[in-house]
């Protein structure tokens, strides 16, 4: 599947900041079932880019905008390639247990199965999983556990925006039986590291089919979770809409947690309150022309208010962090 994706995020500040510092997880991964074909970014004010791979191999560009400026505005164009993942087994044998217990996957795997920043063992979790029955679960092959767990996060809690932050807890999405992709693999998580099963957040885009069911929202970023199995490996499951990540899904980041991808983090100099709009759009491509797979930085134009690099190298609602800097 070919698709176009369009995401716009926007601050505007009560009065002018006199300098913002951004990060930025917003480029497509390029690997298996998935080819990276264009990525660009456009920033307005213009600002040099740089660009890194953080611990978990994710690129991040970051830039900064030295002048006092009263918007920031940054769109994101990418065109990505996608491919059905292969069939899964109906079941694995019970084995898989021995092996997620072996020294060499704990090892491996460590940061995937410890709890971190969102991921959080609580006793509202505990409850949640005693109450569905779930720790009955285990006495099954893991992928038949780990499917029927993404089902009971599906059919017990109800998607619903505005209720939860990015900043939200686990907690507060268990308690009211609703919340957003974010909270919904959070759970998850959370339960398949208590289980052992090494699991780990991924942000990135879905191309909503409502005929299929899909409940998310169609204009926003998405998230769902890998889970590591060794016979498998990273396989990708998607509790909001109680599915396999599969050709509709596009990877953008993966990390312990939100807190590790988010979409945009920044800082900014001043005391004016800002404001986040987002606006997010995944459709199909009908053609796609492939980029040469380097880094392209244009030269600077200072004639130009904007500056954009593009990007083809191999490498759930938004939220930036924003801290107000004393001068």
């Amino acid at each position: 599947m070919l698709l176009e994706i369009r995401h716009l995020t926007q601050y505007h500040y009560a009065q002018p900041v006199r300098e913002s510092v951004m990060e930025l997880w917003m480029q497509p991964q390029k690997g298996a079932g998935q080819r990276l074909i264009s990525f660009e970014l456009d920033l307005d004010p213009a600002a040099r880019l740089f660009s890194y791979a953080d611990p978990f191999g994710n690129a991040v560009y970051h830039f900064d905008v030295p002048q006092p400026h009263e918007r920031l505005d940054i769109v994101a164009h990418s065109a990505v390639e996608t491919q059905a993942p292969a069939p899964l087994p109906e079941a694995l044998d019970i084995g898989e247990w021995d092996r997620l217990r072996s020294d060499f996957v704990r090892g491996e795997q460590l940061d995937f199965l410890t709890p971190h920043g969102f991921v959080e063992y609580t006793p509202t979790l505990t409850g949640f999983v005693e109450k569905h029955g779930l720790e009955a679960l285990r006495r099954r092959d893991p992928l038949t556990a780990v499917l029927a767990v993404s089902k009971a996060i599906h059919d017990s809690l109800d998607y619903q925006t505005g209720l939860t932050t990015a900043e939200s807890r686990i907690d507060e999405a268990l308690s009211h039986g609703r919340g957003v992709c974010q909270d919904f693999s959070h759970i998850m998580i959370a339960i398949m590291r208590q289980w052992g099963i090494p699991a780990r957040y991924v942000s990135g885009y879905l191309f909503t089919d409502r005929a299929a069911g899909d409940r998310s929202d169609p204009d926003a970023t998405h998230a769902w979770v890998e889970v590591f199995l060794p016979s498998l490996r990273w396989t990708g499951i998607d509790p909001t809409n109680n599915i396999l990540a599969g050709e509709r899904h596009v990877a953008v980041a993966a990390g312990r947690d939100y807190d590790d991808v988010p979409p945009s983090r920044g800082v900014y100099k001043g005391e004016a309150e800002s404001q986040l709009a987002v606006a997010v759009s995944v459709r199909r491509a009908r053609a796609a022309v492939a980029e040469p797979e380097f880094l392209r930085v244009p030269k600077p134009t200072f004639s130009n208010t904007r500056r954009r690099a593009s990007n083809g190298w191999n490498h759930d609602q938004h939220q930036q962090q924003q801290i107000q800097m004393q001068q």
